[in-house]
């Protein structure tokens, strides 16, 4: 029996409707959620994602400012402006936006940033109430990769759930969460010896380890090098292919895939991506699961894009609803 597919877009939309009840509720105490996103420097990729929060704070009525500043900003400077958005009654969230230059330290910012305002959950005070059992404003991304599994009604205390991914940000608060649920949990990343052994034990599967994508960004670095430099032999072809295989699962596994590739559709005989009639690269939006083989024996599993991603930008908009009612008291 195929898995049945736990539509994120769906889930997503049903939490936001709920929040703009809040909204209009905190509106009417004169308490809109207000969210500065932080911004050091132009980066085109930044400015994509920037529009993306803009509209969906919009839909809700959250207000969202955009605060930029030259890439010539110091750490220093940046610090101080941390603490005067803080220090803001009228702003009730604030997002340092990713990456910054070179010279500033971004944990060391995040750390800065008001934990009741901290709406990505990232500064240690707020990672901290995690692993206590008490969060206030989570990690978006894992928060929301956890609710989606919730949704699909699957036991999960005792379960074998394994965490493929360690980093600060998914992977570990992923784990912390689990362990909360009384789930049995296990963490494998890039220097797991069999990694196999463990996704075939595995009751309950998350993913967040981005391979594909990661190989692909360093293949294409040397290619261009390559390009402007052609001396030697040119890169070998990048493995494209899924990080778990179909052959790697657990019949009737839970299936959570948090990882977003952005790879090329094909590759020319010369190792480009191939280019559509418009001249421009076709790339695709993977996970880290080889989803058609995956979801025959699956019992239920995420799609990407359509997954875990919707579940982040809705846990955002919940933290941004939290931090406001925290900020009226």
């Amino acid at each position: 029996m195929a898995a049945r597919i736990i539509d994120g877009e769906k889930i997503a939309a049903q939490i936001k409707e709920g929040l703009r009840k809040d909204v209009e509720e905190l509106a009417g105490k004169g308490k809109c959620p207000h969210i500065a996103g932080v911004m050091v420097g132009e980066n085109p990729g930044v400015r994509v994602y920037v529009r993306s929060q803009e509209r969906a704070c919009e839909e809700l009525g959250i207000k969202y400012t955009l605060d930029q500043h030259p890439d010539t900003m110091t750490e220093e400077a940046l610090a101080g402006r941390i603490q005067e958005l803080n220090g803001d009654p009228e702003i009730t969230g604030i997002i340092l936006l990713m990456p910054v230059p070179a010279g500033i330290n971004a944990r060391r910012i995040q750390a800065q940033i008001n934990p009741d305002k901290d709406v990505e959950g990232m500064n240690p005070q707020n990672l901290g109430r995690l692993i206590y059992g008490t969060p206030l404003l989570g990690p978006c991304t894992a928060v929301g990769a956890v609710e989606l599994l919730k949704t699909t009604g699957v036991p999960i205390e005792g379960a074998e759930a394994v965490v493929v991914g360690h980093s600060e940000i998914v992977g570990k608060p992923i784990a912390v969460l689990l362990l909360g649920l009384n789930a049995t949990t296990h963490i494998c990343h890039i220097f797991t010896k069999d990694l196999a052994y463990h996704t075939k034990n595995a009751d309950i599967l998350f993913i967040a380890a981005g391979k594909s994508g990661a190989v692909w960004q360093r293949y294409w670095k040397e290619k261009r090098k390559y390009n402007e430099n052609p001396e030697g032999e040119p890169p070998a072809l990048p493995d494209l292919s899924p990080l778990i295989k179909a052959d790697m699962l657990k019949p009737g596994v839970v299936i959570i895939d948090v990882a977003i590739n952005r790879i090329p559709e094909a590759l020319d005989e010369s190792g480009d991506p191939v280019l559509s009639e418009k001249g421009r690269p076709q790339m695709k939006t993977t996970g880290d699961v080889d989803f058609e083989g995956a979801k025959e024996i699956a019992s239920w599993i995420t799609p990407v894009p359509g997954g875990v991603g919707p579940m982040t930008v809705a846990m955002l908009l919940k933290n941004a609803v939290e931090a406001a009612k925290m900020a009226v008291g």
